[in-house]
């Protein structure tokens, strides 16, 4: 699975840190985890939540393939409290198990088939302890998200550190049965340049992980709609798993 390179590159990674702040899903997630425990986070981007749930007392280990922003979160990292591992979530192998792996972010839609998605179950389950417990969303494809997915509707601007002010705005290129295909542009409002990022995610429904999670040997998934918890429905905004060993 080739890494994007608003994931890869340094550069974008950077710009891609300065337009995905907290969320709903930041309390959801540290609340989660409860009292202090070891928790995985796969695909852990550019860390500031993997950060946020160390500061907690948590053992944390954050985990991703993409150099650019492990290079942002190792560098936001000033006491050394998380322990940053370079890997695909499909394939790694660790010599400790957790209590809580998470995939935030909307990682799992990252991956683009059956195979690759069990993959990366598998090795989640593998690392889990007795007991533990797998979490992570994705968007539900009944609400049909990415058809808002349009320069008018998503053009943002922040303050980027040594960059000054950016644009950003998002534009489909194809939507193909689960898979969208589409672009991140920013643009250096002080120069004019412009950085594009190609990107396809999965849209996969509940149905789908439900039979994924079920395959990789989890028996129990607890199912939200939201960061409130709220029941999964056809209208609801996201997919969301917590599934226990």
């Amino acid at each position: 699975m080739p890494v994007d390179d608003a994931f890869s590159r340094h550069d974008m990674a950077i710009l891609y840190d300065s337009f995905n702040g907290d969320g709903p899903d930041r309390e959801f997630y540290l609340r989660l985890a409860g009292s202090p425990c070891r928790i995985l986070d796969l695909g852990c981007g550019t860390g500031s939540l993997t950060l946020a749930l160390a500061r907690r007392g948590h053992a944390v280990t954050g985990l991703d393939p993409a150099p650019g922003m492990l290079a942002v979160a190792r560098a936001k990292d000033t006491d050394r409290i998380v322990e940053w591992v370079s890997g695909s979530a499909m394939g790694f192998t660790l010599d400790r198990e957790f209590d809580l792996v998470i995939m935030t972010g909307h990682v799992f839609q990252v991956f683009l088939d059956d195979p690759e998605a069990s993959a990366v179950l598998a090795s989640a389950y593998k690392h889990l302890a007795p007991g533990g417990r797998l979490a992570f969303e994705s968007r539900n494809p009944l609400v049909r998200e990415w058809e808002r997915w349009t320069e008018p509707l998503t053009r943002a601007r922040a303050d980027v550190p040594d960059l000054g002010p950016v644009e950003v705005y998002y534009r489909v290129q194809q939507v193909e049965a689960e898979h969208v295909t589409f672009d991140t542009v920013f643009t250096l409002i002080e120069t004019g340049e412009r950085r594009t990022s190609a990107s396809t995610l999965r849209f996969p429904g509940r149905a789908t992980i439900a039979r994924l999670l079920d395959d990789a040997g989890f028996r129990t998934v607890d199912w939200y709609g939201d960061w409130k918890r709220s029941p999964l429905t056809p209208q609801s905004s996201e997919i969301i798993a917590i599934a226990s060993r």
